[in-house]
């Protein structure tokens, strides 16, 4: 159960089946410790899915779509990026469709070809980038200069964290074995640029103002760093025929999630901000030119980001079980194009970049003068490219929900007791955990003990039962929060643990009202308990 999910199994979850309307007797394996509060709008870290999960999951999938009785009520519930294009079923069905789709393609290749970026090759890779990054502000960060983490650099000391030359000292202290100091040439500063040097723009421009087109020139020189390191996952990677022979067309699919859309916008936005340069030495804005990539963006980054979590279950993997797998990407990671770089860290890159805008956007607003024309675009900008990072955030979470229901489907065993599907597209997991029922003995025995029993409370469902050999029997549920309440009980009067709770549900599945005396082992654990029955989310 620890091990990866199984290549079979992982093409069944990437065809994106709900278990909505079909529940069927299964097996398998799970330990689950005490639950928290997983909220899906307002917490900070999506629920961890460990790869047991995973598994029972992708098996569970897999039955499923074997059993054409039960597989005929899934619907598709997987994001855009891990769903199959329909263009090879609906070509056949419609040609014209089929040359479109073609005609499309082609198109996006062609733009890879036109487009000649002027400062691609004078920036690095974007992981370097990155690293230099992070590197520069802890190191600012060590020298106790918080403020310059918040507030842009000052003029004197303005360089670009993919420009900064550093001394042998400092380049030894920060240098990895899996990664070189980057090269710096004299050209990747906006002030060092050959047409704003034949300008003479420098000499009647103020400290700030060359500040302001030094950050928007940043915006231009890491967005050709970006789109240098997308051309080596596209090229080198995406492109590789040897890599594709040791995945299925859905592997791959799910691998790569069209990160060759990706470029190609990268290109495109690349153009235009380039293109805006050319137009004026002295950079007017960019947030319009932001502005009118974003609706495209956020089409593309969303369901990318959302299946992250996939590319990473999948390249472990294949990493663990697929020798030829692992030798071939070995060999394509070793080339020197790659510089020493992973997969894994050319996939990861297109959520790196959205934040990053975002950043860079923040530091042009904060140098930009309050009355000028471009602060209206650029404030829309930041919104813009927020929205697209919360529904990035939002998808990774409703995934990992959505897993979760997967695989608590599997073990929950209704027995008698009327079953309910599990998998819905609004339920969700809030708390879960084990804590105690207040039961008397026998008939003719008064005496009181208590049980083991289980809760999983969902955002519209209370489910009991009893744990049994990692699996959970049920006993009752009701519907939440209408027929679900919690009261105080006077523990010392009834001679009762300290922390016991009354939990009332008014209807059950039987129709017939419940209540019971449920004990936790901390207070804390019963105020989260009587916290969570007493919301409603």
């Amino acid at each position: 159960m620890s091990q990866s999910p199984t290549t079979e199994g992982r093409e069944m979850l990437c065809q994106g089946f709900s278990l909505e309307n079909s529940r069927a007797e299964h097996t398998g394996g799970l330990n689950r410790g005490s639950g928290s509060l997983n909220k899906p709008e307002n917490c900070s870290f999506p629920l961890d899915i460990s790869p047991a999960l995973r598994l029972v999951a992708l098996r569970r999938t897999w039955d499923l779509k074997k059993n054409h009785l039960a597989a005929h009520k899934l619907k598709i519930f997987l994001p855009p990026g891990l769903q199959e294009d329909n263009s090879s079923s609906s070509a056949q069905c419609d040609p014209d469709k089929s040359k479109e789709g073609e005609e499309n393609v082609i198109g996006e290749e062609l733009q890879s070809e036109r487009f000649q970026s002027k400062y691609i090759h004078i920036f690095p890779l974007y992981q370097d980038y990155c690293l230099q990054t992070m590197k520069d502000d802890l190191h600012r960060l060590k020298d106790g200069l918080l403020s310059e983490l918040i507030t842009p650099k000052y003029l004197q000391s303005l360089q670009t964290p993919m420009t900064r030359a550093e001394s042998p000292q400092r380049s030894a202290r920060h240098a990895t074995p899996r990664s070189q100091p980057i090269r710096v040439t004299p050209s990747t500063l906006w002030q060092d640029l050959d047409e704003v040097k034949a300008s003479g723009l420098l000499s009647s421009l103020t400290a700030r103002e060359i500040h302001l087109q030094e950050t928007m020139f940043e915006l231009i020189g890491s967005e050709a760093s970006y789109l240098r390191s997308l051309g080596v996952a596209v090229n080198h990677f995406y492109k590789s025929q040897e890599l594709k022979q040791t995945l299925s067309q859905t592997e791959h699919h799910i691998l790569f999630s069209k990160i060759q859309h990706v470029m190609v916008a990268s290109e495109k936005f690349l153009t235009d901000l380039e293109s805006r340069l050319g137009e004026n030495v002295l950079i007017p804005q960019v947030g319009d030119v932001v502005l009118q990539h974003c609706k495209h963006f956020q089409t593309l980054y969303v369901p990318y980001v959302t299946n992250m979590m996939y590319q990473e279950a999948l390249i472990n993997e294949k990493l663990q079980h697929n020798r030829i797998f692992l030798y071939t990407l070995k060999k394509l990671e070793s080339d020197p194009v790659c510089q020493r770089k992973t997969l894994k860290s050319f996939l990861v890159l297109p959520f790196q970049r959205i934040t990053r805008i975002k950043l860079l956007l923040e530091s042009i607003l904060k140098l930009s003068e309050p009355d000028s024309d471009s602060v209206s675009n650029l404030k829309k900008a930041i919104d813009a490219i927020h929205e697209i990072v919360t529904e990035c955030d939002k998808g990774v979470r409703k995934m990992k929900q959505i897993e979760e229901l997967v695989c608590l489907e599997m073990l929950l065993d209704f027995g008698k007791v009327k079953s309910v599907p599990m998998v819905t597209s609004k339920r969700f997991l809030v708390h879960h955990g084990a804590l105690k029922q207040l039961t008397k003995e026998s008939t003719y025995n008064l005496r009181m003990s208590f049980v083991g029993v289980y809760l999983h409370l969902f955002n519209d469902l209370l489910i009991v039962s009893m744990k049994k050999d990692e699996r959970f029997k049920v006993m009752d549920h009701a519907q939440f929060p209408e027929h679900v309440s919690v009261q105080p009980v006077k523990t010392e009067v009834l001679g009762l643990p300290s922390y016991s709770f009354l939990l009332h549900l008014s209807k059950t599945q039987t129709g017939h009202p419940t209540a019971m005396i449920i004990a936790t082992d901390t207070r804390s654990e019963k105020e989260a308990w009587m916290k969570a029955l007493s919301s409603r989310h």
